[in-house]
Formats: structure tokens, sequence, C-alpha cells
């Protein structure tokens, strides 16, 4: 008996072993993207700073940037990459459908999401912001809600746009528009004594237009952007990780300063030595 089971035993640990040597390992995205010489990244063309057409018709913004800092941490050639022009909504599907490899469209984190993909490192975190007219009849955030009622804030129209605005400024009117311009267009015609708008989109306009707009001083509903990944594949998350956590605290801190000095007119502080503050 016992000599009988030693033999189905070790016929089975060698059909298991045969099985094993016949199927080739996973590689893994990481293998593959090196392998084919390129990254495929999904992003936008229609939202600055994140990611849009210059006049020249390239491409470019933040997200655009951040993008090539992985692929110069793959290929150490930044160029070695093509973006897929992608919809909001389609930013999830092409990543479960391996149409890309990376999305990097100032997607917001949130739990929900995480189920479906997985998050890398934060590279941003966005905010709503007052922006008004420089010179204007209210100079900062504390004089816009001392007067009250008698303030009017432009947003963009959605379902949560007036509790938004209720938030910072519980008695202000608020006037909703159906596109950014106009949003910007109230406030350029006095319509609008502030406009509510993304904390970036602020320091991008304020940079474009030196002198003709001001920061009330105030920012709330904080929320953070970070590239999406395909989920499981530990190494391929891992590299795009370093890749971006170098670029914002280590070796490669200077493309990512440059790049936010160029699309938010403001220059982060530099890594601190010594004791790795991001981990206290």
């Amino acid at each position: 008996m016992r000599a009988t089971a030693l033999k189905i035993a070790t016929g089975l640990g060698a059909v298991t072993l045969a099985l094993s040597m016949a199927q080739p390992a996973f590689a893994g995205k990481l293998q593959d993207v090196l392998a084919r010489g390129k990254l495929v990244v999904g992003t936008g063309s229609t939202n600055p700073p994140w990611h849009f057409r210059d006049e020249s018709g390239e491409l470019v913004g933040f997200d655009i940037d951040v993008a090539k800092m992985i692929a110069k941490g793959l290929f150490d050639d930044e160029t070695k990459i093509e973006f897929v022009n992608q919809a909001s909504d389609a930013r999830i599907p092409n990543i479960v459908t391996d149409k890309v490899d990376i999305a990097c469209q100032f997607i917001t984190v949130t739990a929900a999401r995480a189920q479906q993909v997985a998050f890398t490192v934060p590279y941003y975190r966005e905010g709503v912001s007052l922006m008004m007219v420089a010179g204007g009849k209210y100079p900062d955030y504390a004089a816009l809600k001392a007067a009250g009622g008698d303030v009017t804030v432009s947003v963009l129209q959605n379902v949560f746009a007036e509790g938004m605005v209720k938030a910072a400024l519980p008695d202000a009117k608020v006037d909703q528009f159906e596109s950014v311009d106009l949003m910007y267009q109230a406030l350029n015609s006095g319509r609008a004594d502030a406009a509510a708008t993304d904390t970036s989109s602020l320091a991008y306009y304020m940079k474009q237009n030196e002198g003709r707009y001001v920061d009330s001083g105030f920012s709330w509903n904080p929320q953070t952007y970070a590239c999406i990944v395909k989920q499981g594949d530990p190494d391929w998350l891992n590299f795009v990780n370093v890749a971006l956590r170098e670029s914002m605290t280590g070796t490669t801190f200077p493309t990512y300063k440059a790049a936010y000095e160029r699309w938010f007119g403001v220059s982060p502080s530099d890594p601190q030595i010594g004791f790795p503050a991001e981990f206290r």
C-alpha cells in the first residue's frame, strides 16, 4: 500500500512539475511595457492646466508632465510614450480592458473607484477656491463672508454646486452656469463677485493673466488626484509609485518642481533632508 501510494504521489509530482514548466511565467505589465518600448497613457485634451492642446497642437499640461516622468523612469526617455485621448467616463474601462497601461487624467481618489482599479500614490491635492477680479469690491474671503447676501458667486452647474458654495459662504447668492467660460464671463462682467473654481484652475489663470485675478485666500472641499492602473499587478503598481514618489520627494524632484511651477505659478517646497517627512 505504501509503495503504491508513493508511486502515485511521485507521479502527481512529476505531472505538476511538467505542467508548471509548460506554462510560461507571468511577466506582468512592467515587462510588457519595457518589451514594447513605449508607455501607453490614457488622458484628456480639453482641461487646462491638466491636459490640453497648446497653440501648436501639442498635448500639454500637468497630467502630461506626470506621465512623462513615468516614461522617463522606464526608458530614460520621456518621449517614449503614446497618449490615448479619452473621455472622463472611459478612464476606468480603458484600464480594465488593457487599452492603456495607465491613466493620468485628474482622477479623484474614492473608495468606490478603488474597488475597480488600483490607485497610485497621489501627485496633487485639489480643492475649491474663490477667484476674484483684482481691485474689485471685496478684497478677500473675510470681506466676502462679511457681506453675506450681497455677494454673488458664479459656479459650474451641477447638483452639488449650491451646497458647495454655501459651505464657504452660507449667505451668498449662487449663480450656476453651463460652462466654465460662462462662469468666468460672469466674474469678468461684474455679474458675480467671485467664481468658485478648482484651486488648480485659479493658480493657472492667475499665472496666465498676471495682475488680473486674485485669490480670496480661502480653499475648501479637498480631493486627491492620482493615476490609475489595473488591479492584480503589484510589480507594475510598485514601479509607478516609485517613479512618482521620487519625482515628488527624491532624485527627480527638479522635474516635478519645474512642471508645478510651469502650470501653477508657484514652487513646491523642496523635500526635507533627513527623516522622510512623508512617513511621519
